[in-house]
């Protein structure tokens, strides 16, 4: 299993996966270590997490460091996610016990009441784009509900993966309330069918979605997914524009433009084409792309040279079927998988950079003549994770964002997850949710008692 840094292609280590006997040791272990972690009580368990906060921020240059050479996000945005984990970690170690107290429901009994308890040993699948994060909004809610978990990482960030376990080591947790395993995809199968593992969450494609789903549903186990997004970027007549394009370019290229929530179709009123496509194009093609290492690195390379390859494909299609290329649209001519901040105009259905999932640094602006027509583009897409509108009219923006088929809306503002809001997506884009309340409820057994 190598890990290769994308701005050099260079080896940064080869890890040593675990073979059948070492995955089966170190599930047994997990789930021995679950009959005695679920019984501990809540503030034991917010005292480790805290201390992992500790941990997250006391090394986050560190982490930033791995995270920046193994997948090649700029280190400045690797330091910020590691705060974020930080973040989640405080957040569940204060709000746990209180999500999870038994609710009281009046009947016709004596006492009836709902009780959330642990399920088991849950099964985390994560990507590799937001290396620490991803895991971090997984691991906090389930360790503090009592479960443990094991961890499938993406392969070509092992180093994020055996750090993030070490976290949790550091933190005091038992040695096997969260463990990683170094496999690689066709091993997957095998351990979501494991009787030790209780249920499984994913955060990925459309395509190891459904298997992962078709998989867990033959063995009858929960899963939670977190899937693609081609989130719409809704622009009104009467947006503040300033604002709204320099926010535009965040949404876009936050992580490279590598992220499922960034936004990737700007649907744009005809009355403000010009004036986004002029301001938009001006800040995107001045953004300085570079070593991920570098503190004033605005945009890396992309994870693997495959995925820049797989972009470019979609850019050309596109502009064989009529985009106009404002900025970028050609591979920088460098040693490292990067691809130039791009935008593209007159774009519509039936070309791909509009029809499906741009994972770079991308923008496919859509121009159509009022609110109307851009709830309707808006729509016309299989994905449903995230998505934004700007207007200074507030509560017509409110209605807007409500007719749009997302599970994440976000006025005047860049779709971005947030420890105290639920996140998750509709259609193709996924079902269950994370963070908030809802997260951590989603593996737990809700049981009712009902006392004569």
């Amino acid at each position: 299993m190598k890990a290769i840094n994308p701005a050099t292609n260079e080896l940064i280590k080869d890890y040593d996966e675990h073979d059948e006997s070492a995955v089966k040791d170190i599930l047994k272990k997990v789930d021995n270590e679950f009959k005695s972690w679920r019984n501990t009580d809540f503030a034991h368990r917010s005292k480790l997490m805290n201390k992992a906060a500790e941990i997250l921020k006391k090394n986050k240059d560190d982490y930033a460091r791995t995270m920046a050479m193994e997948m090649g996000k700029p280190v400045a945005e690797a330091r910020a996610e590691v705060e974020k984990c930080a973040w989640v970690c405080e957040y569940y170690a204060e709000n746990a016990e209180k999500f999870l107290a038994d609710m009281e429901i009046e009947t016709d009994a004596s006492r009836s009441f709902v009780a959330f308890q642990p399920l088991g040993t849950v099964l985390a699948i994560m990507p590799w784009n937001f290396p620490f994060w991803q895991v971090f909004r997984f691991a906090a809610p389930a360790l503090m509900a009592g479960n443990t978990g094991v961890l499938k990482h993406a392969s070509n960030v092992p180093g994020s993966a055996l750090k993030i376990e070490e976290v949790f080591q550091e933190a005091g947790f038992p040695e096997n309330a969260f463990r990683t395993l170094l496999i690689g995809s066709s091993k997957v199968e095998a351990v979501i069918k494991d009787e030790r593992v209780k249920a499984v969450t994913l955060t990925g494609s459309e395509p190891a979605g459904m298997k992962v789903a078709a998989v867990s549903g033959s063995v009858l186990k929960k899963t939670v997914l977190e899937l693609g997004g081609s989130d719409p970027y809704i622009v009104l007549e009467d947006a503040d524009m300033p604002a709204c394009v320099q926010t535009a370019v965040k949404a876009r290229m936050i992580n490279n433009g590598q992220s499922c929530i960034a936004a990737k179709r700007f649907i744009v009123v005809k009355s403000k084409l010009k004036e986004f496509e002029e301001a938009q194009t001006n800040i995107m093609k001045n953004l300085k792309v570079g070593d991920p290492l570098d503190e004033d690195t605005q945009a890396g390379p992309m994870a693997r040279q495959d995925l820049l390859d797989e972009l470019h494909e979609q850019v050309m299609q596109s502009v064989e079927k009529g985009a106009k290329v404002l900025t970028g649209g050609e591979p920088m001519d460098s040693e490292g998988a990067f691809y130039p901040p791009t935008i593209l105009t007159n774009c519509k259905r039936g070309m791909k950079v509009v029809d499906e999932e741009t994972f770079g640094p991308v923008s496919a602006i859509i121009p159509v003549k009022d609110a109307e027509e851009a709830i309707t583009v808006a729509n016309d897409s299989d994905l449903g994770l995230g998505g934004a509108v700007w207007s200074q009219d507030v509560e017509k923006a409110i209605e807007v964002a409500r007719r749009v088929e997302t599970g994440n809306m976000f006025v005047n503002g860049m779709t971005k997850s947030d420890p105290r809001l639920p996140f998750g997506g509709v259609k193709k884009s996924g079902y269950g949710r994370e963070l908030s309340v809802f997260g951590i409820r989603e593996f737990v057994n809700i049981k009712t008692v009902w006392v004569g």
